[in-house]
């Protein structure tokens, strides 16, 4: 009787502990870049372009005051 009361209790213990078990699952992560114009340029580039454009209207304003000696 003993050894039929342990079989028992093993095979309950046994279907609980591998009915409980998780799932394998698959997880798959890809991984997309996507490059705009500004994010090929380095940080350097981008700063020396606005730097660039400001001067430049600084230039044009200078050369508005100063006038046309063209003529």
């Amino acid at each position: 009787m003993k050894k039929l009361c342990l079989a028992i209790i093993i095979v309950l213990t046994t279907s609980i502990y591998s009915s409980c078990r998780e799932k394998e699952t698959k997880v798959i992560i890809e991984e997309k870049t996507v490059e705009t114009t500004e994010e090929k340029k380095g940080i350097l580039e981008r700063v020396g372009e606005e730097v660039d454009k400001e001067v430049n209207e600084e230039i044009d304003e200078e050369i508005e005051k100063i006038g046309n000696d063209d003529q």
